[in-house]
């Protein structure tokens, strides 16, 4: 009799560490397929392109205005898109009726949920740096000065998240087919009204990522040109943020059926520190103030090290007299040119007239309620011989198209620089003084048939050579009121 074999008693492979996250990612990857927001795509990158990429590109390539219309407009567009994709998902147990049947499922609720949440958030994390992306390159590509902004950038960002959060819980909470549309044009409508309360540079609801920088004068292109962009305000809103992001998602394990008990208390303390995070950034917005270079700067935030100017080589003209700008606005330098050179031509040479005209950083403070005071920075002439110190219409509110601004030089900018020759510092010039500047502008500002209109006539029927000849010996006597309409050839 022989024994039997012994057959080795097969055994269980123990459990490895990286089991649970090859489970996490096999889930996730199946919410990233059946997604409802990749069929959103298309739709959210059309808008994208109607409502930002194309005002955009309307403004100079210049990185200070395309990068903060980018911000308000694409939070704008991604925003009720993320949430009611979001919202519908959120819903989606519910709706379906599959609450009980998935309570025995081996993950906890709150984990499926965050798997959802996560592929949601990275649909629109893709679709929207994939818009920017290309908006950059093409703002790189037409030769904008400096380096692109990434504040903005990181705002919109981080904004994605939070509005999948919300929707979220708004469809786990209140499970309806009809909350996805609500919650949706509900946050679109909140986010306008609260752009809308913004009053003065103190207003805590500058904290909403619409804001790019002082809401009372949108996209100004004479921010972050001559001075560095301030991260004051992206940081607060980075905080607020991420602070509604962690409460929101906090909200979602608070429910008995979510997990354990340690799962809970988690769940509690994410929330208290996102309501936290959040309440903390909207005091600190209410600190803001208006900075002198345009930006909001928050005190408690602010490197006093971003207050010294961006060091730069200007852009000139071949005039007779110099015309020097920023090389930011090296774009507007032919219409300048243009628009200044018959000017400067009549000025050239003469006593007390300029050599160089350079472009002046606007400077810029809250003025009463809720509006904003634009003026030059600094004096108005520096140096012997002098040079002149001028602001570019496009840096006040309201001057960015091309004929606009031509307009603009025309009139003021040329009458501005006129006017530091023939009349200096004086507030209220004589009629011999206007009559200079009409012949000279012709402008047709004055009334005809007027001894100041008939003079000015007069003078401009001269010959140029004439004319200059007669204003090189008597222009020290003109700037100082003593020619009168008689004694003007």
């Amino acid at each position: 009799m022989t024994a039997a074999p012994v057959m080795p008693v097969p055994t269980r492979p123990g459990r490895t560490s990286h089991v649970p996250l090859a489970a996490a990612g096999r889930l996730l990857r199946l919410e990233l397929r059946r997604n409802v927001m990749l069929w959103m795509l298309p739709i959210v990158v059309a808008l994208f392109w109607l409502i930002t990429y194309r005002p955009a590109m309307a403004y100079p390539p210049m990185w200070n205005v395309r990068a903060m219309t980018m911000q308000t407009t694409a939070v704008a567009v991604f925003a009720p898109i993320v949430v009611g994709a979001s919202g519908w998902l959120g819903s989606r147990e519910a709706r379906h009726g599959m609450t009980d049947l998935l309570s025995g499922a081996s993950r906890p609720r709150w984990a499926r949920q965050l798997a959802t949440w996560v592929a949601t958030t990275c649909w629109a994390l893709l679709a929207y740096l994939g818009c920017v992306a290309v908006l950059y390159v093409v703002t790189a590509r037409q030769g904008a000065w400096g380096g692109p902004l990434w504040w903005p950038v990181a705002v919109g960002a981080a904004s994605l998240p939070a509005f999948s959060a919300l929707g979220f819980a708004a469809g786990a909470l209140c499970p309806n087919r009809f909350t996805a549309p609500l919650v949706a044009v509900t946050t679109f409508l909140a986010l306008q009204l609260a752009a809308q309360l913004i009053q003065g540079d103190h207003s805590p609801w500058q904290v909403s990522p619409l804001v790019a920088g002082p809401w009372e004068i949108g996209p100004n292109q004479g921010v972050a040109t001559f001075y560095r962009y301030l991260p004051d305000l992206p940081i607060v809103q980075l905080i607020l943020l991420a602070g509604l992001t962690a409460a929101l998602l906090g909200v979602l394990g608070l429910p008995a059926d979510s997990g354990g008990r340690w799962l809970r208390r988690s769940a509690a303390a994410l929330t208290a520190a996102g309501v936290l995070a959040a309440a903390t950034a909207t005091a600190l917005a209410g600190t803001g103030r208006l900075d002198p270079g345009g930006m909001i700067a928050i005190p408690a935030l602010h490197n006093p090290a971003n207050d010294r100017p961006v060091p730069y080589t200007p852009t000139c003209s071949d005039t007779l007299i110099p015309v020097c700008l920023h090389p930011a606005y090296s774009v507007y330098l032919p219409t300048v040119t243009a628009a200044l050179e018959p000017v400067l031509g009549e000025l050239a040479g003469l006593p007390g007239a300029p050599v160089r005209i350079d472009q002046s950083p606007a400077l810029y403070r809250q003025g009463p309620g809720n509006g904003v005071v634009i003026d030059r920075s600094g004096p108005a002439t520096t140096g012997t011989p002098p040079t002149l110190h001028i602001l570019l219409p496009v840096t006040l509110a309201g001057s960015v198209t091309t004929d606009g601004v031509a307009t603009e030089l025309r009139t003021t900018t040329a009458r501005y620089v006129l006017n530091s020759v023939i009349a200096g510092e004086r507030r209220e010039t004589t009629d011999a003084q206007r009559a200079v500047a009409e012949a000279l502008l012709k402008t047709g500002t004055l009334q005809p048939g007027t001894p100041t209109a008939i003079a000015a006539r007069r003078f401009a029927a001269l010959a140029p050579a004439t004319r200059h000849a007669w204003l090189t010996r008597h222009v020290a006597a003109l700037r100082a009121g003593q020619i009168t309409l008689a004694e003007l050839p």
